[in-house]
């Protein structure tokens, strides 16, 4: 998927603008996405992610 596809993707799992870092980490984990990159399409989304577990967020 490129960036595009993947923030569309995240746009509409996440409607109300906000995902779990546990849900965060399995969409990454999925897509064999690194939890940087992670974040910054979640940035790019407008998504905010909450229940940080790691620190990664």
């Amino acid at each position: 998927m490129n960036q595009q596809e993947l923030v569309a993707k995240l746009k509409e799992q996440c409607p109300n603008g906000k995902i779990s870092c546990t849900e965060a980490r399995k969409f990454a984990a999925e897509r064999k996405i690194d939890l940087a990159r992670m974040g910054e399409l979640c940035d790019e989304a407008g998504i905010k992610i909450y229940g940080c577990e790691l620190g990664c967020f």
